[in-house]
C-alpha cells in the first residue's frame, strides 16, 4: 500500500522563509507541502479549504499576526497540529497557550523540524483517538514494550513523567508510554487535571487536598493510600477544581 504523505501548510510573509521551509520538507520523507499562505487571513482560508495535517506558522505577519491566527484556528472542529517558526523568542509561552506542538527559531534546522513534525503527528493521533471515541467507553491506545495496549481512560489514576517517558498508573497495574503529559492533557482535558509539572491525575479519583506540616500540598486519591505532591504553581488550580465539584 502506498504511503500517504502528511499535508503541511506553510504560513509566512517572507518568500525566502517559505522557500527554505519547503526545501526542508522536501528532504523529509512522509510530508508534502499543500499550500503557502502569506498572512493570517490567507492562512485561515487555506486551512479551511485544504485541511492540512500540520501548519508551520510565523508570528510577525502583516494584518492578523500568527498568534491571533492560531487562536482562531484552535476553535475549529479539527484544527491542524501547529508548529511556530519565528525569529522571535519572546512569544514562546503564549505559543503553548494555543496548544502549539513546537516553537522553532529561524533559521529552522532540519533536525529540529523533523523532531517537531514527529511530535505533531503523535499529537494528532491522540486527538483523533479522542474524537473517534466520543460517546463510547473511551480507551487510550498505547504503544508499549508489550505491543499495543488499550487502556480505559476511566481506569487511569494518574500519569507521571520521568525523563522521556510517562507511566500510566491504572487499575490493572502500570504501563509505560511515549506520550507526553502535555499531549494527554490536551487530548483529554475532561479526564485529567494537572497537579504538578510531572503529574496528571484522573479527575474521577480525586478525593481532596491536604496541607502537610512543611506547608506543601498533597492530593488524596479515592480508595487509595496514595498522596501525590501538588506544586505551588498548581495548588490554586486544584483548589478551584475542588470548589466547583
Amino acid at each position: 500500500m502506498d504511503r500517504i504523505d502528511k499535508k503541511v501548510l506553510i504560513a509566512d510573509d517572507e518568500p525566502l522563509a517559505r522557500e527554505r521551509l519547503s526545501r526542508l520538507l522536501e528532504s523529509l520523507p512522509g510530508y508534502a507541502v499543500c499550500g503557502e499562505a502569506v498572512d493570517g487571513n490567507d492562512t485561515l482560508a487555506m486551512a479551511a479549504r485544504l485541511q492540512p495535517d500540520i501548519l508551520l506558522l510565523d508570528i510577525h505577519m502583516p494584518g492578523m499576526d500568527g498568534m491571533v491566527t492560531a487562536e482562531r484556528l484552535v476553535q475549529q472542529t479539527n484544527p491542524p497540529a501547529l508548529i511556530f517558526c519565528t525569529a522571535h523568542e519572546q512569544h514562546a509561552l503564549e505559543a503553548f497557550d494555543v496548544n502549539a506542538t513546537a516553537y522553532l527559531l529561524k533559521p529552522v534546522r532540519k533536525e529540529a523540524l523533523a523532531q517537531a513534525l514527529a511530535r505533531a503527528e503523535k499529537t494528532n493521533r491522540l486527538q483523533r483517538q479522542a474524537l473517534d471515541r466520543q460517546g463510547e467507553s473511551e480507551q487510550l491506545s498505547v504503544r508499549s514494550q508489550r505491543g499495543t495496549e488499550l487502556i480505559n481512560l476511566a481506569d487511569i489514576l494518574y500519569c507521571q513523567a520521568d525523563q522521556k517517558y510517562v507511566t500510566l498508573v491504572h487499575h490493572h497495574g502500570e504501563t509505560l508510554c511515549d506520550y507526553s503529559l502535555k499531549e494527554l492533557e490536551q487530548a483529554y482535558p475532561d479526564h485529567f487535571l494537572r497537579i504538578h509539572r510531572h503529574t496528571l491525575v484522573g479527575v474521577r479519583f480525586i478525593h481532596g487536598l491536604k496541607r502537610n506540616a512543611d506547608g506543601r500540598h498533597a492530593l488524596l486519591l479515592k480508595d487509595s493510600d496514595t498522596a501525590l505532591p501538588v506544586s505551588r504553581r498548581h495548588a490554586a488550580q486544584v483548589r478551584q477544581w475542588l470548589e466547583q465539584q
